[in-house]
């Protein structure tokens, strides 16, 4: 790819998703009010489409391999304040209202709940943060 091409890409006004072999694009989804990331997904041609004619996310399970609107089980709807995409378009970053106060099918409010550190012995460990639930996965998720 010469520098001229990366250059009309990046500066273009058009949108020219790059998806990836499987169809896909990485979304970043976070909350419009305070910045927290909320998930990670991905989406197909469809849901960014779909997405973008209905002001709410939708995303693309890879391992159900269907469309999927976020809220569709459990009422959670992100409904999109803004979306961008990246220089090489290869990703996207949505801003959502999060409605129900959870993004993660776990119950909580996000789906990054978990903290990566260091023991003292120099080992990664994993700890609970935000891990408080808003809602019971048995219960939504019949």
């Amino acid at each position: 790819m010469s520098n001229t091409h990366n250059h009309d890409l990046e500066e273009s006004l058009a949108l020219t998703p790059k998806f990836d072999s499987a169809g896909l694009v990485t979304c970043v989804t976070t909350d419009a009010g305070n910045g927290d990331v909320l998930m990670v997904a991905h989406m197909n041609d469809e849901a960014l489409q779909k997405t973008i004619a209905t002001g709410e996310a939708w995303y693309y399970s890879r391992s159900r391999k269907a469309l999927w609107r976020k809220g569709e089980s459990s009422g959670n709807v992100q409904r999109v304040v803004e979306m961008r995409m990246d220089c090489d378009q290869d990703a996207i970053w949505i801003r959502v209202e999060q409605a129900g106060g959870a993004a993660c099918h776990t119950g909580r409010r996000s789906c990054f709940y978990r903290a990566i550190t260091t023991g003292q012995d120099g080992a990664a460990k994993v700890s609970f943060v935000d891990a408080d639930k808003v809602f019971d996965p048995a219960k939504v998720y019949r």
